[in-house]
């Protein structure tokens, strides 16, 4: 089974997202990311006990420093799914992909462009 997920998506492995900090999310943002989407093993599943749980409430975190810096918090989102549902995986890709493209870019990119300083 071939699945695909748009071109513009970059996965970045982590050995568990619990060691996803806000920081990480941020440069990302920082770096030109339009969003960032983390995907996560089901709650309760977690090979390393709480980290998806950890991770999600870094996540909800750092949607309140993104909506207070302006870029905007619906730009990161976090899924939890199992390791086997592929399909379900290049679903989420399309879903967070068109909502950010509905957004737009990435605000910090128009700021850089125009040569003002954050």
């Amino acid at each position: 089974m071939r699945l695909s997920y748009p071109a513009s998506v970059k996965i970045v492995k982590v050995p568990c997202t619990g060691r996803v900090d806000a920081i990480h999310i941020l440069q990302a943002f920082e770096g030109g990311a339009d969003g960032v989407c983390l995907v996560g093993c089901l709650e309760g599943d977690c090979h390393f006990m709480t980290g998806n749980i950890r991770a999600r409430k870094r996540v909800e975190y750092t949607r309140v420093l993104l909506d207070e810096a302006g870029i905007g918090g619906e730009r990161l989102e976090m899924y939890n799914l199992s390791s086997a549902d592929g399909r379900r995986f290049a679903q989420v890709t399309r879903e967070i992909t068109e909502r950010v493209r509905k957004l737009g870019p990435n605000p910090i990119k128009t700021v850089k462009k125009t040569g003002d300083r954050l």
